[in-house]
């Protein structure tokens, strides 16, 4: 069984979707009307604009979703039979499986971005990327810690970033280096993702969805939060709810596909990221790029 996935937050670059955009003109005219959307020109940056500015998270979120939407019209969907999205990447993969317009889909997206944005200056936090520790002991230490500092992300075994309050994660990340971590690394973002510290930007995204149509999957998402197939468009609303101050628990979500019968994973959008943390999720398992 084909599964499409979809990239989140972190695999942006400049000159992203340009070739798409040169393809066809109906990727052409897509990409266009995320201007008109947005109320700003999110292409020109995303062609041409500074590395700076397209890591900002309220560019960085759209441009990614923007950049992926057009790949899964550049390859007609592919007759995939299930679908997944790495954090923001979900979103995508609802427009894949018919929950989600294009439109509705990027306003969602650009509001969640300015939500986590204000969460984050609210709040100054961090991330930090835990390598070469079982899940079981990054869980154990960090329940340890003194202020907000939780599991984050399953990326992959043996690959998990944690996110809370900065004097936390630093705490931990020293705990966690002594409880024998190969590597315990402070990522450069300013803000504590998927952590009980986004639970303003989660009553905000939340209102924004309880405004926005979703239609009955097509076929199944496999959700952050839940990691099993999803269909139905109240419990996939709940779940995106959720997904903000809850962890993406994407080696559990991988695990449970390739479970129900996936065997070729396609990475749908920019960089290759996902394709590398499948790989070592399951060697046995086919992951390539869309495009």
């Amino acid at each position: 069984m084909k599964a499409l996935v979809f990239p989140g937050q972190g695999s942006q670059f400049v000159g992203m979707g340009k070739e798409l955009y040169d393809s066809r003109k109906d990727i052409k005219d897509l990409m266009e009307s995320a201007n008109e959307i947005l109320g700003f020109d999110i292409l020109s940056i995303m062609f041409n604009g500074a590395d700076e500015d397209l890591k900002k998270t309220e560019v960085t979120q759209p441009s990614i979703f923007i950049h992926s939407v057009a790949a899964l019209k550049a390859v007609n969907g592919l007759g995939a039979e299930m679908v997944a999205g790495h954090s923001l990447g979900e979103f995508s993969a609802l427009v894949a499986n018919g929950v989600l317009s294009f439109d509705d889909g990027l306003k969602l997206v650009s509001e969640r971005a300015k939500a986590m944005q204000e969460a984050c200056d609210a709040n100054p936090s961090s991330m930090a990327a835990i390598l070469g520790l079982e899940d079981a002991k990054v869980e154990e230490i960090c329940a340890q810690i003194n202020g907000i500092v939780v599991p984050a992300n399953y990326n992959c075994p043996g690959q998990l970033v944690i996110s809370g309050e900065t004097p936390a994660v630093e705490e931990a990340c020293a705990k966690l280096k002594e409880a024998g971590a190969k590597r315990a690394l402070l990522l450069a973002v300013n803000g504590a993702f998927h952590s009980p510290l986004m639970q303003p930007a989660q009553e905000r995204l939340a209102a924004a969805i309880e405004k926005t149509k979703f239609r009955k999957a097509t076929i199944p998402v496999y959700q952050n939060i839940t990691t099993t197939a999803v269909t139905n468009p109240d419990e996939i609303k709940q779940n995106l709810i959720d997904q903000l101050t809850g962890p993406v628990k994407w080696t559990q979500s991988v695990q449970n596909m390739i479970k129900d019968g996936a065997s070729n994973f396609v990475e749908v959008g920019p960089g290759k990221t996902l394709q590398g943390l499948i790989k070592k999720i399951d060697g046995s398992v086919d992951a390539v790029s869309a495009i």
